[in-house]
């Protein structure tokens, strides 16, 4: 497997324009040039997220290689449409990365980012008489969905409450019908991320904890066997990860440009978005090395515990690779 540097791609991009090639749309190996001007690089997207905050920061202006972008609800039909070879790369979260992995789709995870476990939180009522961790025995809490971010910050946290999962009741509601019964306070404790939480907390609730020091805060970029077969496609990949790390740099440098792109893209008020802002940007980039495969072996390791997934002594190493460097 050959790797492909940042170093190898801006040289071979300066090479091209010093042989007045310029305006043409190529790459290359560190063998040697690889044309991208017919690669299409077909690209999941959760709810046009990142198509969305490329354009914002400006990095689909001089993009060397065609994009077929597709719209997905959520990570888990993202990684259907991976599963089924109707995209090439997507990013998600790192639960449903490994919960893919383990279900047989022929992906491997190629680039990764971490924000630390900001971004999602675990919440209650502000007049709660809920104060500590160890006071959720006994109560109902919504997790979210099953598998997702939030049930793995509420496993967590009822650890570091010295509780079990069975210890609690975990009521698994839909994004949309969990704002509902946390307004009605069918359910104690609430645990959820992003615009979600910011619009909870901004009506009032209390933040009980976050993710950071439970939560990887993972956002993992898979490609498909199919699309890392084709050294043109690892190219097009490899901009393709330099440009999402770039536009997490425009995030974080422009905070008053990103507040005003994603308050227009979530249709959220420029207050609620900025209880966002650290969360959504404070995303740094991961080697694709043991470190990172020991991380999703932790969270492979968690589910299998929880009985989310089966035990089938998947080692995550082999899932992740290592040809594209960070």
């Amino acid at each position: 497997m050959t790797k492909l540097t940042r170093r190898t791609f801006s040289l071979a991009a300066a090479g091209f324009a010093a042989a007045g090639l310029a305006g043409a749309h190529r790459a290359a190996f560190a063998q040697g040039p690889v044309d991208l001007s017919d690669v299409t690089l077909r690209v999941g997207d959760q709810m046009g997220a990142t198509r969305a905050r490329f354009e914002a920061a400006g990095l689909l202006d001089d993009v060397p290689y065609e994009i077929d972008w597709s719209v997905h609800a959520a990570a888990v039909n993202l990684h259907e449409a991976l599963k089924a070879d109707a995209v090439d790369i997507g990013s998600a979260a790192d639960s449903p990365t490994v919960s893919a992995i383990a279900g047989g789709s022929k992906i491997k995870v190629v680039a990764a980012w971490t924000n630390g476990g900001k971004g999602s939180y675990l919440l209650v009522p502000g007049d709660s008489e809920i104060q500590t961790l160890a006071d959720l025995e006994g109560r109902t809490i919504c997790p979210t969905t099953r598998g997702s971010i939030a049930h793995y910050l509420v496993l967590g946290a009822l650890k570091k409450g010295g509780l079990g999962a069975s210890d609690a009741k975990l009521a698994f509601l839909t994004p949309a019908d969990a704002t509902a019964a946390f307004a009605a306070e069918s359910v104690d404790a609430w645990a959820t991320w992003g615009t979600y939480a910011a619009r909870t907390i901004g009506a009032g609730a209390r933040v009980l904890t976050d993710g950071q020091g439970i939560n990887s805060g993972l956002s993992v970029l898979s490609a498909t066997d199919s699309a890392l077969a084709d050294p043109a496609k690892v190219a097009a990949i490899a901009d393709f990860a330099l440009r999402t790390e770039r536009s997490f740099v425009w995030s974080r440098e422009q905070k008053a440009d990103w507040i005003a792109f994603y308050s227009d893209f979530t249709r959220q008020d420029e207050a609620i978005v900025e209880l966002t802002f650290d969360g959504e940007t404070s995303y740094t980039r991961l080697a694709p090395d043991d470190g990172l495969a020991a991380i999703l072996q932790t969270t492979y390791a968690t589910w299998v515990e929880a009985r989310v997934l089966p035990d089938a002594g998947l080692n995550l190493s082999d899932f992740v690779y290592r040809g594209i460097e960070a």
